[in-house]
């Protein structure tokens, strides 16, 4: 998938979250220690994590107009519990959101969400439209119109489902 080109900002930890589970294959990074460590999680947080990995997968489907993989619990409600500090930069008086514990994954996400939204990125961050992909990944198409991870991988398996049913 096109997992090799990073979201930009924050947008690459909520992209490399999200794309810790390989939906076609099953595999899960968050049970590997390694997997953990990429986004500084502990064991304890690996649930936590997962629930939200699934709300903001829910929202990336959504910034492509596609309905929801699954029931999962809101993604404002996950966030409600991620307190953020605005910060403001002595040298030009800049405002920007932090996260209030900048160990907390929860906290991460959303003062990357509130940054990205911010800056208008938040809508590119998608989830291909491949009921057997899902993977996340930064719209950079000029319309921002893309639908899949890869044109060569998930793409080309539409066009030829397409055409097959033609």
């Amino acid at each position: 998938m096109n997992d090799r080109v990073p979201a930009p900002g924050g947008l690459a930890l909520i992209q490399a979250l999200v794309n810790t589970l390989d939906i076609e294959t099953g595999a899960d990074a968050l049970d590997t220690e390694k997997g953990r460590e990429a986004l500084g999680l502990t064991q304890e947080e690996t649930e936590p994590a997962r629930e939200l990995r699934e709300s903001l997968r829910v929202a990336c489907l959504a910034h492509g107009g596609h309905a929801p993989h699954r029931s999962v619990t809101p993604l404002h409600r996950l966030l409600a519990e991620a307190p953020l500090l605005v910060t403001v930069d002595a040298t030009d008086g800049s405002a920007s959101l932090a996260p209030a514990d900048p160990h907390a994954l929860v906290s991460r996400v959303a003062a990357a969400i509130a940054q990205a939204h911010a800056d208008g990125t938040w809508p590119r961050l998608k989830a291909c439209e491949a009921p057997d992909c899902h993977w996340v990944y930064y719209d950079r198409s000029p319309a921002g119109r893309g639908r899949w991870c890869s044109m060569a991988v998930c793409g080309a398996r539409a066009k030829m489902r397409r055409y097959r049913a033609k």
